[in-house]
């Protein structure tokens, strides 16, 4: 047999250089675009961007083989997320749309701190042929080693950011650890960023917040308020046209307006989704009393609350007269409700009746009423009280007294208060001490299970009190505001007097024409027969 044949390698001469043909004769011009963006609209950080954006258009317009394709900024956005960047997103679009052959910027934090992000668009761009040059890492998308540096940096960028959400976190914490109040002035209605940095009230604004809490109070529900302003031409917070009840709904609600503040009612889930997230009990929570002007009193916003809980069980409904949901069936509880009569004929008058009348299995027998009789029962109750009022202050100025006698009560909120820290304390003890040691488990689980349930009964207990001790309060001051004004009625009424009856009914209770039950705000009732 015949020895195996020698290998033989022979190499064939490149006949093609490493620049193309056309490219020998001229170089190819590059279309370069720079992209700059700066995280926060301080003077610092614009004095940074301007310059950015100037270095770059210099750069780029220095070089020869480059043509100058614009500078791409965003200012005061956030590099955690490319979603709100719009002239990071318009590079990108111009980029794929052939526009763009290379892209520069400052380095991968500038460009952006999710490493997602990053490589998906560094891989988009990359597919269709646009490099990204990072000046400050010296890295070149299009070269071998670029994706792994590319994700190495990013990773790096994105821990910073990490850090820095930290950061600022723990900086808002301590603020509000140290009771420091900060609110969003532009869309606040009622004060300003005082000189000290604390928020000052504005006349003009907390007029129309009184007006908001006044009408509230004598009946008007917020989407009626919100109709007012809108027709009347008040501007929201936000300074537009159009209220919504929402907003009324807020302002009723926010707890600054009486001068206290809830800090950190909210907290931010991821810092790279910037996601919001009402504070369920996640994170602690500062009630700062006295943080800064009021202007309601604590007196009237709790009893806006509690209105606002009464009409929320009781499903109270307001369409601008003063008579809705005040006028009460004595036979089944529903409220009166208006109803057109002869709508067609010279005839037309209105009458209020039971709205359940013919929906329960047994008709209501109680009348309707004409608003005639109504304007006459409410002047003769109110006369009635005038006439016996000297019997009636001395009755309810003896229920004030115990009122506001509230030591047994206050006694027994401080000692469910005591059980709650000494629940809490053992609780604690009990987890610090199975981390230490090991436990039975079950026996843990037991014993925990009911130190939560003890803490938890505490709680309730300690929010029941508090709520009986404002209910208390309320009472004694609406009913001293009330035998105020009776004192001061002089004279009979001659006439029905709307704005008399917004301030002083609560309710009015229907068992026949014969006889009529007013409820008046504070307690006092006047019975016609």
């Amino acid at each position: 047999m015949s020895e195996a044949a020698t290998t033989i390698v022979r190499e064939i001469p490149a006949t093609i250089g490493r620049l193309a043909p056309q490219q020998t004769q001229q170089a190819q011009i590059k279309r370069v675009a720079a992209y700059a963006r700066v995280s926060t609209e301080t003077e610092e950080q614009q004095n940074s961007y301007d310059a950015q954006v100037s270095y770059y258009t210099q750069y780029i317009q220095g070089k020869k083989e480059w043509a100058f394709a614009g500078v791409y900024s965003d200012e005061g956005i956030s590099g955690t997320s490319i979603k709100k960047r719009d002239g990071f997103n318009r590079m990108v679009a111009d980029a794929l749309a052939g526009q763009i052959d290379l892209i520069v910027t400052k380095s991968v934090s500038r460009f952006a701190r999710n490493t997602v992000d990053t490589l998906s668009t560094v891989r988009n761009l990359k597919k269709h042929g646009v490099e990204v040059y990072f000046e400050k890492e010296n890295i070149y998308t299009l070269d071998s080693k670029g994706e792994l540096l590319i994700t190495i940096m990013s990773s790096l960028a994105q821990e910073e950011s990490r850090s820095i959400s930290e950061n600022v976190t723990w900086g808002q914490r301590r603020r509000f650890a140290d009771g420091k109040v900060s609110l969003p002035y532009k869309q606040f209605l009622g004060y300003q960023k005082g000189e000290d940095g604390r928020p000052c009230i504005v006349p003009e604004q907390a007029e129309i917040v009184r007006l908001i809490y006044r009408l509230f109070v004598e009946g008007q529900t917020p989407a009626a308020i919100a109709k007012h302003f809108t027709r009347t031409g008040i501007p929201t917070p936000a300074g537009k046209t159009n209220w919504q009840a929402s907003t009324v709904r807020s302002i009723l609600t926010n707890e600054k307006y009486k001068g206290d503040a809830i800090l950190q009612k909210t907290f931010c889930v991821d810092f790279l989704t910037k996601k919001m997230k009402p504070n369920e009990g996640e994170v602690p929570q500062y009630y700062v009393e006295n943080s800064h002007p009021a202007i309601i009193t604590p007196a009237v916003f709790d009893e806006v609350q509690l209105e606002i809980e009464r009409r929320r069980q009781c499903k109270y409904t307001c369409r601008g007269d003063c008579f809705s949901s005040h006028i009460i069936c004595g036979e089944c509880g529903a409220f009166y409700g208006s109803k057109v009569w002869h709508s067609n004929d010279p005839y037309r008058h209105t009458v209020w009746e039971c709205n359940n009348r013919y929906k329960n299995e047994r008709i209501c027998t109680t009348p309707y009423l004409t608003e005639e009789e109504i304007k006459a029962a409410f002047v003769k109750a109110i006369n009635q009280m005038v006439s016996s009022k000297a019997d009636i202050v001395r009755e309810y100025r003896e229920i004030i007294d115990q009122l506001t006698d509230a030591a047994i009560l206050e006694d027994e909120l401080a000692r469910q208060r005591e059980e709650h820290e000494v629940v809490e304390g053992l609780l604690r003890k009990l987890i610090a001490e199975n981390a230490q040691k090991a436990l039975d488990q079950e026996e843990y689980s037991r014993r925990e299970t009911a130190l939560q349930e003890r803490y938890e009964a505490a709680q309730r207990e300690i929010a029941a009190l508090e709520k009986q001790r404002n209910e208390q309060k309320v009472r004694s001051e609406q009913l001293s505001a009330f035998l105020d004004g009776i004192e001061k009625q002089r004279d009979l009424l001659t006439e029905f007097d709307e704005h008399l009856w917004r301030m002083t009914v609560e309710s009015v209770t229907i068992h026949s024409r014969e006889r009529m039950v007013f409820r008046f705000k504070g307690g006092v009732t006047i019975e016609l027969k």
